[in-house]
């Protein structure tokens, strides 16, 4: 077995790169429902400062909402992609110039359902 041979100190490392289901998102967009864009992206797109300034609120808040000035759906695709891949967060919801990234913090302040 391949999990064998790898020593694992936590769980919860392991479970932070697995992707959610459908219970775990369902429950992410309630929680952001309320929730204020924290960082706007403009017309310069994703640049170094807009990176660092999402990586900083996933730390602060594990879940975030992020307003995209931008009119082509492809475009903002792709900003969510890169966002989630540059930072290892997921993607919760895209709709319309808002976008929902998640990322667990090392103490969790938002408990997933399972």
């Amino acid at each position: 077995m391949f999990f064998s041979s790898v020593k694992i100190d936590s769980l919860d490392l392991l479970k932070k790169f697995l992707p959610l289901n459908s219970k775990a998102i369902a429950y992410l967009r309630s929680l952001a429902h309320t929730l204020n864009p924290v960082v706007r992206i403009g017309n310069k797109g994703l640049t170094a400062s807009v990176m660092k300034e999402v990586d900083l609120n996933l730390k602060a808040h594990e879940l975030i909402k992020i307003k995209i000035q931008n009119d082509d759906k492809s475009v903002r695709e792709s900003m969510l992609n890169e966002i989630c891949e540059a930072l290892q967060a997921t993607a919760v919801h895209h709709i319309g110039l808002q976008i929902i990234v998640y990322r667990a913090a090392p103490e969790p302040k938002i408990v997933l359902p399972k």
